[in-house]
């Protein structure tokens, strides 16, 4: 059964502020090495290629952090099963991993489809090195998804581990563990729950509603944040 510690709304934001900027700095400072470097080199191949690659990089992590972690519109929103996918190409191709994306298009609630992004980041991570992310929309209505790792020693993240099994203790959250408590307050607020199985050379998350979860796997995150 997945458990959650409680933590504040504001302490909430907060750390998926600096999830995000840990995600966007790395190519920022790409384009800013590459200025420095036609500063001193104008016309330079390779430092204008520094700053076209990572102008692309932060625009994909850009575009794709605006649905995993945005409002992306109206507490009620729907979205394009298909914009979710194309944000999660662009994000994928600057990763080791290959993206593999399949199953029903359509539109689904906004939670639905920032599940399935932040599982994408959680499976890629999992890599130590190369491999493949599968992810397989199962259905739109209720709605459900799998999202397979594949490659070399699969290693989970320990406080992730720790919250699907149930085990999560009263340490205090970070920017790092944010992203599953994320994740996973989101599938409680779905009324859906998020299940793995872990080999060593595969993950695969599992994403459905709460019933059809079965005994020995996690049904759903804690209770909410306070307000």
């Amino acid at each position: 059964m997945t458990s959650l510690p409680p933590i504040s709304a504001a302490d909430l934001a907060a750390l998926l502020s600096s999830r995000l900027c840990h995600d966007i700095i790395s190519p920022v400072f790409g384009i800013q090495s590459g200025l420095e470097l036609l500063d001193d080199m104008p016309g330079d191949k390779e430092s204008m290629q520094l700053v076209r690659s990572s102008l692309k990089s932060a625009v994909a992590k850009l575009q794709f952090a605006r649905i995993a972690f945005g409002a992306a519109g109206s507490q009620t929103a729907m979205i394009d099963l298909n914009d979710a996918k194309t944000v999660a190409t662009g994000y994928m191709e600057h990763e080791k991993p290959s993206l593999v994306w399949e199953g029903e298009p359509g539109y689904v609630p906004k939670n639905c489809a920032k599940i399935v992004l932040n599982l994408i980041v959680m499976a890629s991570a999992s890599i130590s090195r190369g491999g493949k992310v599968h992810v397989q929309i199962d259905g739109i209505e209720p709605f459900g998804a799998t999202i397979t790792a594949t490659g070399d020693r699969i290693r989970m993240q320990q406080r992730l581990v720790a919250m699907l099994d149930g085990t999560m203790g009263e340490e205090a959250m970070d920017a790092q563990a944010i992203q599953p408590y994320y994740t996973l307050f989101l599938a409680e607020e779905s009324g859906l729950a998020v299940t793995y199985e872990k080999t060593d050379d595969r993950v695969v998350f599992k994403i459905g509603p709460k019933a059809a979860a079965t005994a020995n796997e996690p049904a759903g995150p804690g209770p909410a944040p306070a307000a």
